[in-house]
């Protein structure tokens, strides 16, 4: 059998594996997958009237428009967390080091988490696109070459926020570590263009929303499914899921070398 075949039998068996634990022990999952969908209700239902007002006197299914896309970004951050505390296990209990013994591919280990959390992350943008879709959302105008252009984007960001969740669950000592060092995954959308535009919040805190990874990744999503303007965030998102990738891919091929712990 060639390395190639190795590799991926190797990981198709990890991929096996990582999402029976998945099925096995939803809480996790679903705790993440609830933040949000209870800030999407809750931005809707509650603060909906007034932020629409804010913005510029529309109404609720305006503001519902604005927000899904935002909130898709946000689930994605909010799922790979649940990565993190899963590598990171597997590093403090031993599994790892008991893989690295076995005749595998080595490479194997990190990919099947890798392409379980991306797959994890789709679905939860799903089910969260659905409920926006039940409440409201609507994306009328977008074309299928859209619709393929957003899910691109979607699985790109998916795939660089994985590489970087699995770096920190691999340096985290325990899962209670992992989690609280994957906090700025889910704090950082917070204060990108999310929930409201960039230019209506105070000049000193714009510089920080702006430079940053979600707040063009969301303007662009927001311009495939909306029709707003695009404009340079287009590159500005696909240069951050890449080097993201790559500095995760580094930084957890560098941490995963390692003695075993």
């Amino acid at each position: 059998m060639s390395t190639l075949s190795l590799a991926v039998r190797d990981t198709t068996t990890m991929l096996r594996r990582n999402l029976l634990h998945a099925r096995r022990y939803p809480s996790l999952t679903l705790n993440l997958l609830l933040t949000p969908v209870m800030l999407l209700l809750l931005f809707v239902y509650i603060f909906g009237d007034t932020m629409s007002a804010g913005m510029g006197g529309g109404d609720r299914s305006d503001y519902i428009a604005y927000l899904v896309p935002g909130l898709l970004l946000m689930t994605i951050g909010s799922t790979t967390i649940g990565t993190a505390v899963s590598v990171s296990n597997d590093m403090s209990e031993g599994v790892v080091a008991r893989l690295r013994t076995m005749a595998i591919h080595r490479g194997s280990i990190v990919t099947g988490h890798v392409i379980g959390s991306v797959l994890q992350s789709v679905i939860s943008v799903l089910l969260v696109g659905a409920v926006g879709a039940a409440i409201g959302f609507r994306s009328t105008n977008a074309t299928a070459l859209e619709w393929l252009a957003a899910l691109g984007l979607l699985v790109l960001f998916a795939l660089a926020l994985t590489w970087i969740a699995v770096g920190m669950g691999m340096v985290s000592p325990n899962a209670e570590a992992a989690s609280n060092n994957a906090l700025p995954l889910i704090f950082l959308p917070l204060i990108s263009s999310t929930f409201v535009p960039v230019e209506q919040m105070p000049g000193w805190f714009q510089p920080i929303a702006q430079y940053q990874p979600f707040t063009p990744a969301v303007e662009t999503l927001r311009g495939l499914l909306l029709g707003t303007g695009i404009g340079h965030n287009g590159w500005l998102a696909l240069a951050w899921c890449l080097a993201l990738t790559a500095l995760g891919h580094l930084w957890t091929k560098k941490v995963f070398n390692r003695d075993p712990r």
